[in-house]
């Protein structure tokens, strides 16, 4: 009877040494994969036998920080991608290509020519400055509306990454309550499950609750549900095409607004959130900077009625827009910089007259303002004088972009141009410490539940050694069996 006990024990032990050898074979395959933790095969033991339960390693607390760290970097980067994109509206600063520097070229321009006022040369040297710079505003407005299309467009796509998402982590959830309630290894669905958390995770700041049965369920920060027992349905209606006047659509969790003004739950962290600020926020904001630059343009080159009575309004003489022949204002001021243009009356290339910009008169003759008959007096620079003061002095612009209620043309473009620059440093910043937070986080989930291959050679060594030791238990006991019974026979 104590040969047969003997026998089952160290049946036991080979079983359970087996079992254990074969986890850490599964720990030591897993070692290079992030999403891999670490199992952990404990020995239990019991009326004489024992047997192998398979846990894994986890620490919640590092695993939800690393959740929180990936979705700050999520949406400070797509926050800083954009605005790398919008900076290409300034370019190298050395290139003199921003709307400032092409404000500075054009008001130079305009000196050389007031000097000179009866040099065709000079005057169509200011003519192409002019052109430059409505070539450059108009040029800015489609890379920011470019810009918003694209952020539209990979919202679309997080959206749908996020419902895929959901059916996968609905099919492996399933999957851990079922082998859970069981008894059954369910440690690799575990890992499964985590790794898709932490996908979902950089599309939008989740939270996490636990229930029984290993059970989860998945809320956004401010606590509209993603999953509960279902996935939810994450919707978005894209906008192909943008223009400045145009409001880009929201994201709706089962119908809850998370996106956009009037949001009652909105979301916080991720790149949908990072998106919708470039394509909501940060774009509109510079798009509108660019405009009161146009506004400025127009104004400052319109003409006023120059009658002994003047009844006339402004109206805009070398730089215009569709809108004419009122000045801009108002709803007329949005996208502005996208379709100020040269006025064709005064380019010789579309039939013009050139000296239009130094007589007046682009508006008719009350418009005029060299005293003489226009192109007798072909010195005539008071009015390029005036132009060229008005580029230089200071104007009222709107107070609510952040850049001063009053500046010069030339000085709200530089203005603008740092902000962008400014706003673009500081979300590189953020986004390289949440790429360090990041790190560190990850690094720290990995040291508590990765995989360290010197200890899992070591751990294989010991489970080999008992493993022969059992095998050599067996060997002795089947040995002495077999000596019993010759001496029985």
């Amino acid at each position: 009877m104590a040969l047969s006990l003997a026998l089952n024990t160290a049946r036991s032990s080979l079983q359970a040494s087996s079992s254990q050898l074969a986890v850490v074979s599964r720990n030591t395959a897993g070692a290079t994969d992030p999403s891999y933790s670490r199992k952990i095969a404990t020995l239990v033991t019991g009326g004489g036998s024992a047997r192998v339960s398979i846990t894994r390693a986890s620490d919640p607390a590092l695993f939800f920080k690393m959740l929180g760290a990936t979705s700050d970097l999520a949406g400070k980067q797509a926050i800083s991608d954009g605005l790398d994109r919008l900076k290409q509206t300034v370019s190298d600063t050395a290139l003199n290509q921003s709307p400032a520097a092409r404000i500075g070229a054009l008001n130079s321009a305009l000196q050389q020519y007031a000097k000179e006022a009866d040099n065709p040369i000079l005057a169509k040297a200011v003519l192409t400055r002019a052109s430059d710079l409505a070539a450059a505003l108009n040029d800015a407005t489609k890379t920011i509306q470019k810009v918003r299309e694209d952020a539209d467009a990979e919202m679309v796509e997080s959206v749908n990454r996020v419902n895929d998402l959901l059916r996968q982590f609905e099919t492996v959830n399933r999957a851990v309550v079922k082998g859970t309630a069981s008894g059954a290894d369910v440690t690799d669905s575990l890992d499964t499950r985590d790794h898709i958390l932490a996908q979902l995770s950089e599309e939008m700041g989740i939270t996490i609750a636990t229930r029984d049965n290993n059970d989860v369920a998945i809320y956004t920060e401010s606590g509209v549900a993603l999953f509960e027992k279902t996935a939810r349905s994450v919707t978005f209606n894209p906008t192909h095409t943008y223009s400045a006047g145009t409001v880009g659509s929201a994201v709706y969790i089962d119908g809850v607004q998370v996106t956009g003004a009037g949001a009652p739950m909105p979301l916080h962290s991720g790149r949908i959130v990072g998106l919708a600020t470039v394509r909501d926020d940060i774009a509109p904001a510079y798009q509108a900077q660019l405009d009161e630059v146009a506004r400025g343009l127009v104004e400052a080159f319109a003409e006023s009625d120059q009658s002994a009575v003047p009844v006339l309004p402004d109206s805009p003489g070398l730089f215009t827009y569709p809108g004419g022949p009122a000045l801009p204002s108002g709803a007329a001021l949005k996208g502005l910089a996208g379709t100020i243009s040269i006025n064709a009356l005064v380019d010789p290339d579309q039939g013009g007259n050139l000296d239009l910009l130094r007589d007046g008169g682009v508006n008719g003759a009350s418009y005029v303002y060299n005293p003489s008959a226009p192109g007798t007096n072909a010195a005539f620079s008071d009015r390029l004088y005036e132009l060229g003061d008005k580029i230089a002095s200071d104007r009222a612009f709107d107070p609510t972009l952040g850049l001063g209620a009053t500046a010069s043309l030339q000085g709200f473009a530089a203005s603008s141009a740092g902000w962008l620059e400014a706003t673009r440093k500081d979300a590189a910043t953020a986004a390289s410490y949440q790429t360090t937070l990041l790190g560190r986080a990850s690094e720290a989930l990995s040291n508590a539940t990765g995989v360290n291959t010197d200890d899992e050679t070591a751990m294989m060594l010991q489970l080999e050694k008992s493993y022969a030791a059992s095998a050599k238990l067996i060997s002795v006991i089947d040995e002495m069996l077999r000596t019993l019974l010759s001496a029985v026979r």
